[in-house]
């Protein structure tokens, strides 16, 4: 396939930034969208040019690194992370346009790498478990029951790629949040922190400066992880029974 790019570029995060356009071709369907980007760095690095810097790590749709806007949907016209999207969705002659996660929560770094650590200190502020440590317990020295169970998988699902705030006309990281918060409230080893758990990262959040959530629902149809709507609603519960249990203390 012979393609044109409308990539953009940004030198650093105090630079202004603007769409540069490139021809890309011999571009295979098999390729990966990460791989038809090493493509096009391969021709720029080759010509004296600067190559696009982007995030990946995995490239297995685990780790949650990648992170563009393809043609205006975040992680392109699949329902997948960008690295798991492949050119076979794209027809020859086709002009796609990359950008940056756009959220004012995720500063540009350069080109299509933006800051995501704001996840990070949401994580660090809440989403966790104290334990004693020392050897495994027995598996099933605390029962949990099977629909509690599935709950918590379904939410621990999430890779925090950031799609959700990409993808929220609000950019907020509410669907984020509340995975997080989520699968650990509904287990017995999260019952200890489980009132300052939501207080503390949905503060956090907000220190942040995403937007307000007004469940607009883009952030579950673009989560690769399927992670649903009606989480958010389970964290606002959780949130609402904290702060009236602080109240009566």
């Amino acid at each position: 396939m012979k393609l044109t790019l409308r990539v953009w570029r940004q030198k650093n995060a105090d630079a202004e930034g603007a769409m540069s356009t490139y021809q890309v071709d011999r571009i295979s369907s098999d390729m990966s969208f990460l791989e038809m980007l090493d493509t096009l760095n391969e021709e720029l690095i080759l010509n004296g040019e600067d190559p696009v810097a982007f995030d990946h790590d995995c490239r297995e749709g685990i780790c949650g690194a990648c992170s563009l806007v393809i043609n205006g949907d975040a992680h392109g016209p699949e329902r997948t992370t960008t690295c798991q999207l492949h050119m076979r969705s794209f027809e020859d002659g086709d002009t796609i346009d990359i950008e940056p996660w756009r959220a004012s929560a995720f500063p540009v770094i350069k080109d299509l790498v933006v800051d995501r650590s704001a996840f990070d200190r949401i994580i660090q502020a809440g989403g966790y478990v104290t334990a004693p440590t020392g050897a495994a317990p027995e598996a099933h020295a605390t029962p949990v029951p099977k629909p509690d169970a599935d709950f918590a998988f379904e939410h621990a699902e999430c890779i925090g790629c950031g799609a959700c705030v990409a993808a929220c006309p609000n950019g907020a990281a509410m669907l984020f949040t509340s995975a997080k918060v989520n699968h650990l409230n509904v287990l017995p080893q999260g019952a200890p922190e489980r009132e300052t758990r939501v207080l503390d990262m949905v503060g956090q959040m907000d220190a942040e400066g995403f937007g307000g959530c007004t469940l607009a629902g883009e952030c579950a149809t673009a989560c690769p992880k399927g992670i649903p709507l009606v989480s958010i609603t389970g964290m606002n519960k959780e949130w609402l029974r904290a702060t009236r249990k602080a109240g009566k203390r």
